[in-house]
């Protein structure tokens, strides 16, 4: 660890999520060790006011941005860009959850690399902090390339770190994404910067019913199509395409969570006409003991993922948000 200082501004989204932040993202921003910290909480339009007393609110390192009718998240995540004053941003959603030394972690990773950001291995969690998987981080030397076939940036927007400066030269996020602006915004940074990793776990994500996926009927693949054509002539010259039929697994997985064996059904009919994606199809179709048995004759998993999963030992940090 470098004695060299950092400071960092933690730009954190909510709307109506007052005590899930203060649980979760707020308590993981505030234990940092090895940087000073700002946080940034963005309220994109809440309908009810914070409470005085959450713990954290009342931290002389918490500010808040208020927008007075939803604007999105990636909206959101950009207001708090525009407040930042920190030399490094990094985006932390509500229900997140952050290892103490993660800020420390990256910007040395980043620094000693001479990197305009940094990323770190991640997790999925369930309600009672077990793990439920985790992604070990892909290497740097492939990131811009593999970006272009699939996000293998795991953990979403509170995965990465940044210097302020390559993310105001990227113009931050599209607010016209909804659930895909940080692959977008982590395309357009690999083109732009080196990156660095952290192979270590220092995210963890909550899996739990009212998460953004699972809640937000909006047909997530309108926005595959749109990123598609908007990185087209990178892919070409990178030699890669958009992996629609992973995607589709991915975004079909969020549909079956949720209960919506309709959309699941047409999610992997659109990613393609493999027969797996068939078989997948008819058994989210016909509810989940169909699935179970097409699972059991093929192998099929909801949301599996072919190439570069790996199931992590839940990181002892964890232990700070039981």
């Amino acid at each position: 660890m470098t004695a060299a200082s950092a400071a960092v501004s933690v730009v954190v989204p909510t709307r109506d999520r007052w005590s899930v932040l203060s649980r979760t993202a707020l308590r993981g921003a505030l234990v940092q060790t090895g940087v000073d910290v700002e946080v940034i909480v963005v309220d994109d339009g809440s309908t009810t006011q914070a409470a005085d007393d959450l713990p954290g609110l009342d931290d002389p390192r918490v500010r808040c941005v208020r927008h007075p009718e939803p604007r999105g998240v990636a909206a959101a995540r950009n207001a708090g860009l525009r407040e930042a004053r920190g030399e490094w941003v990094a985006f932390l959603d509500d229900d997140d959850l952050w290892s103490p030394r993660k800020l420390r972690a990256q910007v040395d990773a980043a620094r000693a690399g001479a990197a305009g950001f940094a990323y770190a291995g991640a997790v999925w969690v369930d309600e009672a902090r077990q793990l439920v998987y985790g992604h070990a981080p892909p290497p740097p030397s492939t990131l811009a390339r593999d970006l272009l076939r699939w996000n293998v940036l795991w953990g979403g927007a509170s995965n990465v770190i940044a210097r302020r400066d390559v993310l105001e030269a990227s113009r931050g996020f599209d607010e016209g994404l909804f659930q895909l602006a940080d692959w977008d915004l982590w395309i357009r940074l690999a083109q732009a910067a080196e990156a660095a990793v952290v192979e270590d776990v220092l995210v963890a994500l909550l899996v739990h019913p009212t998460s953004m996926l699972l809640v937000d009927r909006r047909d997530v693949c309108v926005e595959f199509d749109y990123m598609r054509d908007r990185h087209r002539d990178a892919a070409e010259r990178a030699g890669v395409d958009f992996d629609r039929a992973r995607f589709a697994r991915w975004a079909a997985a969020g549909h079956l969570r949720a209960g919506r064996r309709r959309a699941a059904a047409r999610t992997y009919v659109r990613g393609s006409v493999a027969p797996a994606n068939l078989l997948r199809a008819a058994g989210a179709f016909l509810g989940p003991s169909a699935f179970a048995m097409v699972s059991a004759r093929r192998g099929v998993v909801p949301g599996a993922l072919s190439d570069g999963e790996r199931v992590a030992r839940a990181p002892e940090w964890l232990e700070l948000y039981r």
